[in-house]
């Protein structure tokens, strides 16, 4: 069983969702994204995505796409990558990367698997990798015993669905609104429905993202969802902080609001 699907159960057994919190590899610098890291798993994240910086970011909103241009120009690295799922893994945090799947491809795809495992990864979430293309990672996430997570969206058609949840291992990603990443005023009406929709395929937890970004907003999916994924809040309190420090101390302190929210009230 890997780190995601104990962290799901363990959440499932204290009648909570997982708190699932996204990081970019390198921004605001290196040593400062680790020390965030380890905070948000000191804090109550059950689950830490990496997001592996990419030049082409096509899901994701100005607040993460800014965040992964700085942390390019800074030099980050696939090195710098595994060396924070490292940190998180070593910490006991299971640790997935979040990649476009050009970085993977260009690298190698076993040689890639090799060394996320070797860091201690529990797998990779692909947002642009389609079931028609993915059998090179899912010979490789087999041959590591990775998990692999694929995102349904709010238009796939069920025959879709099913596709997806198919091949998923570990969770599968619930995308809760057609649109780019970003915190929203108010959770997307259509989550519920595409979480109702994976359940109907399969066991596997269903987390939601895209749009949470509060306390308040979290309890509301963990509701109806299993895992709670929140991203663009936690790179905007990095981006907004004066310092190192600062930086830290503001993930931390949203980390602890959120995984209070993932409570069920």
């Amino acid at each position: 069983m890997s780190t995601v699907a104990v962290a799901f159960e363990k959440a499932a057994a204290e009648n909570r969702a997982a708190l699932v919190g996204y990081l970019p590899a390198g921004f605001p610098d290196k040593q400062t994204a680790i020390r965030a890291a380890l905070a948000m798993a000191e804090a109550g994240a059950d689950v830490i995505e990496v997001g592996l910086p990419y030049s082409d970011p096509l899901m994701d909103g100005p607040v993460i796409a800014d965040a992964v241009y700085r942390a390019l120009k800074g030099g980050t690295k696939i090195a710098d990558v595994f060396d924070l799922v490292s940190a998180i893994a070593d910490a006991g945090t299971a640790a997935v990367v979040m990649t476009y799947w050009n970085p993977v491809d260009h690298y190698g795809v076993d040689a890639f698997a090799r060394d996320l495992a070797g860091a201690g990864g529990a797998g990779l979430i692909t947002p642009d990798l389609t079931p028609e293309e993915a059998q090179p990672w899912l010979d490789a996430s087999d041959a590591r015993d990775l998990d692999r997570v694929f995102l349904v969206a709010p238009s796939s058609p069920q025959t879709r669905v099913a596709a997806i949840t198919g091949l998923c291992r570990g969770f599968v990603y619930a995308v809760s609104l057609m649109g780019i990443t970003g915190a929203r005023d108010a959770v997307s009406s259509s989550a519920a429905g595409v979480v109702a929709r994976i359940r109907e395929h399969t066991d596997l937890p269903a987390a939601v993202g895209l749009g949470v970004s509060t306390g308040a907003q979290a309890r509301e999916v963990a509701g109806f969802a299993d895992g709670v994924i929140v991203g663009s809040a936690f790179v905007r309190r990095l981006a907004q902080a004066g310092t190192p420090a600062e930086a830290v101390a503001a993930v931390r302190d949203l980390t602890a609001d959120l995984a209070q929210g993932v409570r069920r009230g």
